[in-house]
């Protein structure tokens, strides 16, 4: 990056693979119009103030930096096969953008249409990121550190691994399904069947909403969370749980401990799981009951 670049300033870029594989560019105040990828293949790339207006602008790139650049909506697809790239600053309202990306950091990135984004990435660090419109954000992804992130969209995370998310606030249901290893700290989430089928999934300090959240997980833990509005949690989990205030109803959870201060309803059924295998510590348990109430 310490040697001399070729600079293109207030230039027009049409056609298909307007710059392929330059190397050891800067492109400043320019404009990437109609033309599929113009930067293929490119090494040692820098962008300052560049729109994006067609798609496949960054395919099989390495060493690329971009600060306050925008993708339009049809810069789809934006960033795939790439290695080692760093954006700030930057709007991107193209659906898809990075697949089977390795080493990815992105500050004060802003998505607007993140519909299968990062999915198949590894090495990601995103610092201050908003994601709007996002199903499947992350799926299959590895590697992850996250703090500050604004997501809306359902079924995040999906059978990712090696997730860190900190100082965060997630709007999505079927989040973290098949995941391995994670830990959120300090967060807000809200989506119904929240990690179902995951491993290795740790909350601390966080307060969660969801309907059947916490279910069928190997290896959960729970350090001071709050659950609110949440019903029918931990069914067939093996759980560690340190929880304040109440939790609306707990259903037939496999193994492990359950703190709260208050349960409205603990459900458990006999002939499905062991009683004996969950120790529950709440200082009121408002009703029990033997089956759910949608068996008669």
């Amino acid at each position: 990056m310490g040697e001399q670049k070729e600079v293109y300033t207030q230039m027009s870029f049409a056609g298909e693979r307007a710059l392929f594989g330059k190397s050891g560019i800067k492109v400043v105040d320019s404009v990437f119009d109609n033309g599929e990828s113009p930067l293929k293949e490119c090494r040692d790339v820098e962008l300052s103030c560049c729109l994006f207006r067609w798609k496949y602008p960054l395919w099989y790139c390495d060493n690329v930096y971009a600060d306050n650049c925008t993708w339009f909506e049809m810069a789809r697809a934006g960033v795939w096969y790439s290695k080692n790239i760093h954006i700030k600053n930057t709007s991107i309202e193209a659906p898809k953008n990075f697949r089977r990306c390795d080493g990815v950091k992105l500050e004060n990135v802003t998505f607007h249409k993140a519909e299968e984004t990062f999915w198949s990435c590894e090495n990601i660090t995103l610092n201050k990121v908003t994601a709007s419109g996002a199903p499947y954000f992350g799926m299959n992804s590895r590697n992850i550190d996250i703090d500050d992130l604004t997501l809306d969209g359902n079924y995040a995370f999906d059978g990712a691994e090696n997730i860190v998310i900190r100082n965060s606030r997630l709007l999505t249901k079927d989040a973290f399904w098949n995941s391995k290893n994670v830990t959120v700290y300090d967060s807000f989430i809200s989506g119904e069947y929240l990690g179902w089928n995951s491993q290795d999934l740790t909350f601390v300090n966080c307060t969660i909403e969801s309907l059947q959240g916490m279910c069928y997980i190997d290896r959960l833990k729970m350090v001071n969370c709050k659950l609110i509005n949440t019903t029918l949690a931990f069914e067939y989990s093996n759980v560690d749980a340190g929880l304040t205030g109440k939790v609306d109803s707990v259903f037939n959870p496999a193994s492990g401990r359950i703190e709260a201060d208050s349960i409205g309803e603990l459900i458990i059924e006999k002939d499905k799981v062991d009683p004996a295998r969950t120790v529950i510590l709440a200082k009121d348990i408002v009703k029990r009951s033997d089956r759910p109430e949608w068996i008669a």
